[in-house]
């Protein structure tokens, strides 16, 4: 079942619970998709949908921290929600360990030596977790791993 059938199935599962905040959630996810096809003027791959997904939940979390620096906890508690309902149709991320993992054996097989190497790093380990790890995140880690490295 794709994420789109998916959206479409639990769409209707809102709707009959009168669950009305999931339902908006889900109908904004099925606009950003629309509306993606609209603008791409044929159909969307799996992977583009993921995509559309990815930066709609990368700017909830970005919200959500502005929001709380703001101190609104409301639309701290509604943009984390509708976080909530956006990953359940992505795929689970990775954990700082898997990441520091593969970001060491690419090291090594890279053969880097300092972190002037950065950038060859980060076009080698960025494809690889696309879609399982927030990119800010794997840019922290690589750049503590390539620290060490200098020491």
């Amino acid at each position: 079942m794709t994420i789109e059938e998916r959206l479409q199935e639990d769409m209707k599962l809102a709707l009959k619970g009168g669950k009305k905040d999931e339902l908006t959630a889900i109908r904004l996810m099925r606009a950003l998709i629309k509306d993606a096809r609209i603008d791409n003027r044929n159909d969307l791959t799996e992977a583009d949908v993921m995509g559309i997904l990815q930066k709609s939940a990368k700017k909830r979390k970005e919200s959500i921290d502005i929001y709380r620096e703001s101190n609104r906890q409301d639309l701290v508690d509604k943009e984390t929600f509708e976080l909530s309902i956006i990953q359940r149709y992505l795929p689970e991320e990775l954990s700082e360990e898997s990441i520091l993992g593969i970001i060491k054996e690419d090291i090594a097989a890279l053969n880097l030596q300092s972190d002037k190497d950065m950038g060859r790093l980060m076009g080698v380990i960025m494809p690889k977790l696309k879609g399982k790890a927030d990119g800010k995140l794997v840019q922290q880690l690589a750049r503590r791993a390539l620290a060490d490295l200098s020491k």
